[in-house]
């Protein structure tokens, strides 16, 4: 890429990353189907070039706004698209309208339904079954009577249903996921005493993808495995224990540029409220990018960037839209040159989990905090 011909901050998605992550899965769940999440911006990986990349592969795709599952009809994705999250009811409509399949929970979404002139099976709906996280969902006699209600309705079919495991990820033991699971189970068998038989049932995220075939059923949810990284340390030691091969490739690289190189003197100060001064004559390079951009300014004095294929540490405080870095030991360093903020330079490498270890988070986060202005590159 040539000085010039790209902004102060970018990311470059692999598409080849990409479908490695989603063909390692699939081998592993055939025959359930994929559903590739891409909500929160692709977890900051760019929804519609994400979308776009894996839409051969995937079978359907899973967002958390009736915005996000618009903006993949607008970019040409056909397949089936399930709204996890909350749709204010003024817009319950447009599902119907668009094809959009989507999460219910609450009566009050029902209410709105029957209020809308619309042809028979017109909305359709997962269930949302509540089996120990305690966020949205029913059970037990509530649930009965949900089921009872939307049974009541023409234009309402009931396609799927599913749950959501509290504990599969940041542990070894699987003793509460299996207990949901049992829950699942039986919840899905009081729906079926009404007369419901969902079509659609799924309750694995990635790690129990991996893991735990039982949780499979026919659909399986591909989030932060698809993208490349594993969901937790504990996930990839008992995918190893259990001799689970799976090929990850983390996806995203996140990249600017050095805007200006200068010498200082030993004991200078570095940056707002002088929390840091370099011990030696340094060499310093002053970033585009700051905490707006997602550069956690948790990252100030610990952070580390790459420059030249060598770790060159942040000095001071990260600020809005800069970061100075000490590049003393890189040689022929000026303006222009590409710094990596997240990924791989020559033999060197900084994941996310990595950033976020410093900052007590986990990938997630730092990777969906990427502000979503920046531009994302389609790159193989």
């Amino acid at each position: 890429m040539k000085n010039g011909t790209h902004p102060k901050v970018w990311v470059d998605v692999s598409t080849s990353a990409l479908r490695t992550n989603v063909r390692s899965i699939q081998t592993r769940v055939k025959p359930a189907k994929i559903m590739a999440v891409v909500k929160s911006n692709a977890y900051g990986h760019g929804m519609a070039g994400v979308a776009k990349s894996v839409s051969m592969s995937a079978d359907w795709f899973g967002v958390d706004s009736i915005d996000e599952a618009l903006i993949l009809r607008k970019n040409g994705i056909k397949k089936p698209i399930l709204i996890l999250g909350f749709i204010p009811l003024a817009r319950i409509g447009a599902c119907a309208k668009h094809g959009f399949s989507f999460a219910v929970y609450n009566t009050e979404t029902l209410k709105a339904i029957s209020k809308i002139k619309a042809k028979k099976s017109a909305f359709k709906i997962h269930l949302k079954i509540e089996t120990g996280t305690t966020r949205q969902g029913l059970n037990g006699s509530a649930l009965d009577d949900f089921v009872r209600r939307a049974l009541k309705i023409p234009s309402i079919e009931i396609e799927g249903a599913y749950t959501h495991y509290a504990n599969i990820e940041d542990t070894t033991d699987p003793a509460y996921a299996m207990n949901q699971l049992k829950r699942f189970k039986a919840e899905l068998a009081r729906i079926r005493k009404i007369g419901v038989e969902p079509s659609v049932l799924h309750t694995a995220c990635s790690a129990a993808a991996i893991l735990y075939p039982d949780t499979h059923f026919n659909m399986v949810r591909l989030g932060i495995s698809l993208y490349g990284h594993w969901s937790s340390k504990e996930t990839q030691a008992v995918a190893g224990q259990k001799k689970r091969k799976v090929e990850l490739v983390p996806a995203l690289t996140w990249k600017t540029i050095v805007a200006q190189v200068k010498d200082v003197p030993k004991g200078a100060h570095v940056s707002y409220g002088l929390t840091e001064k370099v011990s030696r004559p340094s060499k310093l390079a002053v970033l585009p990018v700051g905490y707006w951009d997602g550069l956690d300014r948790g990252l100030s004095s610990v952070g580390e960037v790459l420059i030249g294929g060598r770790r060159c540490k942040i000095m001071g405080r990260i600020c809005m839209n800069m970061t100075v870095v000490d590049v003393t030991d890189v040689r022929s360093v000026k303006s222009g040159d590409e710094a990596v903020l997240i990924g791989r330079q020559g033999r060197e490498a900084i994941s996310a989990e990595s950033v976020a270890s410093k900052i007590g988070t986990i990938q997630y986060e730092v990777l969906t905090r990427i502000n979503p202005l920046i531009e994302r590159r389609m790159v193989k």
